[in-house]
């Protein structure tokens, strides 16, 4: 039977690889070193929520490079599992496909739970056991030759961060053939698994699997530890076992960093240490330097002198005028946004790669408990300060409807992306510690309130809570900065014209003479219940746009003195509950659908101005940051 489906390295069509895997094992960084692309690397579960293609190179000709989210097991229970449950299902039917089953050489048995259901669906398949240093380096030793024997496939170790043994995994691919199904089911559980994987039978309800789901996994378990025990040798499998040299440093930092008491003061040093790079390091520093230094300095007055030989006046006004792409849009986008994303996305990428992230989803559990998500749901909200689009679509890593739908509203709601993000460090630069607390506090209430007050009009329930806790690691510089250049690629590619596009809405606005018109329709929110001047409808004007612009138009405003200590914590908060930018709108739509996304947007922007004119009247009325 299996001979019919080998990989065909002579079918016509194009041969294609699909990575399949648990999360954190390195199906991108594995994906990088293939194909030569950049996907982005982390050290986290819940990194892949697209699909990503490239092509690499074998003895045998060129091959397509499909990366997938991770995936614990053949029978899904979150929607980017049934991501990959659909890529794998493609693949079978196609006998020029092959699955890289790409493992974490540390953790084998749990690899081959997922290599056994390989065979079950005779996938064409080659065993990837990557971070084989790790590996090594905490006494395990895998006998990769007897193993290949037992299951009939290929099976390489690699390092992919370091491309070893790269090139023995692109010669494998055309050995690919099904693991070998050791594991005879009784009748009465194989029956309904079978007509599952053979797409007789709809996959089972994620909330309310039936009872030989459990059965299933548990003999598949019980065979893979079987499997593991015989071909491997060392300690079992623990991310925190005690280590030798500085592995013990990062088990015993790993361990601190989810203790009940000292994992507290742990994140406040995190929390520190990214406002000083950002607020302080990239909104002061490097914003000064660029802005002041570079466009005010240089860019801009060559600019004007360069477009006061133009003819046309209109021109000259277009591009350096008091609405000017050049004057205006580019020097927010590049001068004031783009040095706080990047060094955002430096902090990111370094948490990311570090290990810390999933070790905050375990600190965060019992809050989001309260607010009917678990600790899971920290990690699209900690994406959702890198961009919120991107956060949106990781929702799907939760594993229930109610889950996704409660975590997609807190994002589009109180979740700020990086550029905005930036521009409010740089904001609470310029006010109290006491008034920068009153915005977090404000922040906070609304959203343990909104999650709160949303877990129990939404109907269903919250899913089960179980995260990987990968190794603590020293970040690599190198795919730091590959995916921070990866990011601020895509800032210039998709926000920065969005910055030009809204720039130009607002000429054309005081062109035509109808910006004053919209200030004043505007008025009665932004100047009786926020308090603010009228010229601020501007910001939230183009914020219907891109909210981090109208972040920046208010801190461009705070920054010129037209807004006292009060006005600045009001406008923090509105404009931080704002309306997501489009692209989000879009995703959200795309992602639970139109009516939820049009009922998320009716719903955000009237409560943004409530909110944010309440805490205007409750620091008027306890007298705080008076103005003489």
């Amino acid at each position: 039977m299996k001979s019919g489906f080998m990989f065909d390295v002579k079918a016509e069509r194009g041969r294609r690889v699909l990575l399949v895997g648990t999360p954190n094992v390195g199906k991108s960084a594995l994906f990088n070193a293939l194909t030569g692309l950049r996907a982005t690397v982390s050290n986290y579960p819940g990194t892949t929520v697209e699909v990503a293609r490239g092509r690499s190179s074998s003895p045998d000709g060129p091959v397509e490079v499909v990366d997938s989210p991770g995936i614990n097991s053949l029978l899904p229970l979150t929607e980017d599992e049934r991501v990959t449950w659909d890529l794998v299902c493609r693949a079978r039917r196609d006998p020029a496909s092959a699955v890289v089953q790409v493992a974490d050489a540390k953790d084998l048995r749990r690899a081959l739970l997922l290599t056994l259901q390989l065979g079950q669906l005779e996938m064409p398949t080659v065993l990837s056991l990557n971070m084989s240093d790790e590996a090594e380096a905490r006494g395990i030793r895998i006998d990769t030759e007897g193993l290949s024997r037992a299951l009939g496939v290929p099976v390489r170790s690699t390092v992919a961060t370091r491309g070893e043994g790269i090139a023995a995994l692109r010669a494998a691919f055309a050995e690919a053939r099904p693991p070998a199904n050791h594991l005879p089911l009784p009748e009465d559980l194989a029956a309904p698994i079978a007509s599952i994987l053979a797409g007789k039978a709809p996959l089972p309800d994620p909330e309310s699997p039936p009872p030989f789901v459990a059965r299933y996994h548990e003999a598949m378990l019980a065979h893979a530890m079987a499997l593991s025990r015989r071909f491997s040798s060392g300690p079992e499998t623990d991310s925190e076992a005690p280590q030798k040299g500085g592995t013990a440093f990062a088990g015993r930092l790993g361990r601190l960093c989810i203790h009940p008491l000292w994992g507290w003061p742990v994140l406040l040093l995190v929390l520190l240490a990214v406002y000083e790079v950002v607020g302080v390091f990239g909104a002061g520093t490097l914003v000064d330097l660029i802005e002041n230094g570079l466009f005010g300095g240089y860019l801009n007055p060559w600019a004007k002198a360069a477009f006061a030989h133009v003819p046309s006046r209109l021109v000259g006004e277009i591009f350096v005028g008091p609405y000017g792409i050049l004057t205006m849009g580019l020097t927010y986008g590049l001068a004031i946004v783009l040095p706080i994303v990047t060094t955002f996305f430096l902090v990111f990428g370094a948490l990311e790669d570090s290990g810390y992230l999933p070790r905050l989803a375990v600190m965060s559990d019992r809050l989001l408990r309260v607010m009917g998500l678990n600790g899971k749901a920290v990690l699209p909200m900690v994406l959702g300060l890198g961009c919120d689009t991107m956060a949106t679509m990781t929702t799907r890593i939760l594993a229930t409807r109610k889950e996704r739908l409660l975590a997609t509203l807190l994002l589009a709601l109180g979740v700020p992306c990086s550029a905005q993000l930036g521009v409010i460090l740089a904001m609470l630069g310029a006010v109290p510690l006491s008034a920068g607390l009153v915005w977090l506090a404000a922040m906070g209430a609304v959203m343990v309130a909104v999650g709160w007050l949303g877990s129990r009009l939404l109907p269903g329930r919250a899913g089960e809570f179980v995260v990987e806790l990968p190794p603590m690691r020293l970040p690599l510089a190198s795919n730091v900065f590959a995916k921070t250049a990866a990011r601020v690629e895509w800032y210039l590619k998709e926000a920065l014209p969005l910055f030009v596009l809204g720039t130009f809405l607002l000429f054309l606005l005081d062109r035509l003479d109808l910006l004053r018109g919209v200030v004043r329709a505007g008025e009665p929110l932004v100047t009786g219940v926020l308090g603010l001047p009228p010229q601020a409808s501007e910001a939230f004007l183009i914020g219907f746009l891109r909210r981090d612009y109208g972040a920046t138009r208010l801190f461009d405003m705070s920054r010129s003195g037209g807004l006292d200590t009060v006005q600045l914590v009001t406008a923090m908060v509105a404009i931080t509950l704002f309306i997501p930018c489009i692209a989000n709108v879009f995703i959200i739509a795309k992602e639970r659908g139109t009516r939820t996304a049009l009922a998320m947007a009716a719903f955000i922007f009237p409560f943004a101005f409530a909110v944010g004119g309440l805490v205007r009247l409750g620091m008027r009325a306890l007298g705080l940051w008076e103005v003489p």
